[in-house]
């Protein structure tokens, strides 16, 4: 858990959004007491490797293209 005091929050809320929104409680303070709690939203972290198995890079990925395919790409067919 981290504890920020309102002044604190007011000159980092964005550092301290990300840190709950990475999962950690935020506990804001005022005269050293505990005032607020930033936690993030359920569903608003991002989800990877949802879709994991979805899809397949293929082997060639990364070979150059065709020069037809290439230039249609490049706008010049």
């Amino acid at each position: 858990m981290v504890q920020a005091s309102v002044h604190e929050a007011k000159t980092h809320l964005s550092r301290l959004l990300r840190r709950a929104t990475d999962g950690e409680e935020v506990v804001i303070t005022r005269a050293g007491q505990p005032v607020a709690r930033l936690v993030p939203i359920e569903g608003s972290r991002p989800l990877f490797g949802v879709d994991e198995g979805r899809f397949i890079v293929p082997d060639d990925f990364d070979e150059p293209l065709d020069e037809a395919l290439l230039r249609a790409f490049e706008g010049s067919e």
